[in-house]
């Protein structure tokens, strides 16, 4: 008997726990550069890359060269216990790429949230402070400190009580809902009136482009603010360049494009082409505040997961997608920008090079959640893997692989279109 999407989904509904989430009814076959294929055989044009995982493709072939050499010569010795140079070519790369004329250090671990958990610590032992502020909207994990930053309760920490406490809530710059970048930052100065002194708080952390919050981008001038505000309290900036990194945004890191560094970046996501790497990188004085023993895990920089951001570096750097990304920006971006000229739910169109977001409202100006949910769907029936996003579920994303041909784009956009016209 063949397998299919439905008897698939009947098993995972009985051995998958409730709370692992699925956006589309589909079990994925194989996969290859901006396409894949389900266990029935339909192809679809993936425009999600595994939630901006895949900048480099499925399947990059020198990624895949890349890990099975690796494979060959060994798979796990725990950097903790046998060093690998793999783990230090990388960290000594990525020290000179993330933003910042000062002496850096990088550690590595698994996941994204694992990096913004290492990110607070790294912060604390540093400053000798334990406070931290997050900002609306924001994703920074699933994990119990992460989830304190994340600013959104249902669906990641409904039902769970309270996540720990010393994480405090300023405003996202977001003027398209009424927040000034004066407004962001006078809602930090309301914290320190109000919650806890400035020299009670160890690390502001942001992201420079919302991810999950819906694709907001901060300001150069925010992002200076808050760098003066920083400086002046003493305070460690963390950037979350988590879905932002690795060439999203037209640069390797979106902070290369605010004017300021900060003190510490996590990246995780598509720095390994879809092997699972993530970290902190940053002040090297900060990044040994904690002693031998305080950092790391037993998978933690996995030798093929080195090996396959060692590859990516290279084919960011031979396949030319930093100009790339910013090509697929203006063409996805102008794409949607037609359709918004005659369909007014469009209200805004918006990112930063190849992170790219539309945000849809009813009539009377309230988020249209029900015309983005409708269009996830239909866009797949026409094969089209999309995702959605932002506080309200009223935010169509896009995130396809910068590798992605022009005529792999346009086809994807050609159905997001004619969605929009059959939905109207």
């Amino acid at each position: 008997m063949s397998k299919t999407n439905e008897s698939l989904m009947q098993r995972r509904n009985a051995a998958v726990a409730r709370g692992v989430s699925q956006i589309h009814p589909l079990v994925v076959q194989r996969a290859e550069n901006a396409t894949v294929w389900d266990v029935e055989g339909r192809q679809y044009i993936d425009f999600a890359g595994g939630i901006a995982v895949l900048n480099t493709g499925h399947r990059h072939p020198k990624i895949m060269d890349a890990v099975k050499r690796q494979m060959e010569q060994f798979t796990h010795t725990c950097f903790q216990v046998l060093a690998y140079e793999p783990y230090i070519e990388l960290c000594e790369k990525l020290n000179e790429l993330v933003p910042g004329d000062f002496v850096k250090k990088t550690l590595l671990v698994t996941t994204g949230s694992e990096a913004l958990e290492n990110a607070v610590k790294i912060a604390r032992a540093a400053t000798g402070r334990a406070g931290v502020i997050a900002f609306t909207g924001a994703y920074h994990g699933r994990t119990m400190m992460t989830l304190s930053m994340t600013g959104k309760v249902a669906p990641y920490s409904a039902g769970m009580g309270l996540m720990p406490g010393g994480v405090y809530r300023a405003l996202f710059p977001c003027p398209l809902h009424g927040v000034s970048d004066d407004d962001a930052i006078a809602s930090i100065e309301r914290i320190f009136k109000n919650d806890a002194q400035p020299q009670d708080i160890a690390a502001i952390v942001i992201e420079p482009v919302q991810g999950e919050g819906g694709f907001y981008v901060a300001s150069q001038a925010f992002m200076a603010k808050l760098r003066a505000l920083c400086d002046l309290h003493g305070i460690l900036l963390v950037a979350d360049e988590v879905q932002t990194g690795a060439g999203r945004t037209g640069s390797f890191f979106a902070m290369e494009q605010m004017g300021v560094a900060a003190d510490l970046t996590t990246f995780a996501k598509s720095i390994a082409g879809g092997f699972p790497v993530a970290g902190v990188c940053g002040r090297a004085e900060a990044m040994d505040a904690i002693a031998p023993g305080g950092l790391g895990g037993t998978y933690a920089g996995n030798p093929l997961a080195c090996a396959a951001a060692l590859a990516v570096l290279e084919v960011f750097e031979e396949e030319n997608l930093l100009a790339r990304s910013r090509t697929l920006g203006e063409l996805i971006s102008g794409r949607l920008r037609d359709i918004a000229a005659t369909d007014k739910r469009i209200g805004d169109v918006r990112g930063l090079g190849a992170m790219v977001a539309c945000e849809l409202f009813t009539s009377d100006g309230g988020p249209h959640a029900e015309l983005t949910a409708q269009l996830v769907v239909k866009a797949r029936e026409k094969g089209l893997i999309l995702l959605s996003c932002g506080q309200y579920g009223n935010v169509i994303r896009i995130l396809v692989p910068l590798t992605a041909t022009d005529v792999e784009v346009q086809a994807g956009m050609d159905i997001i279109a004619d969605c929009f016209a059959e939905l109207s």
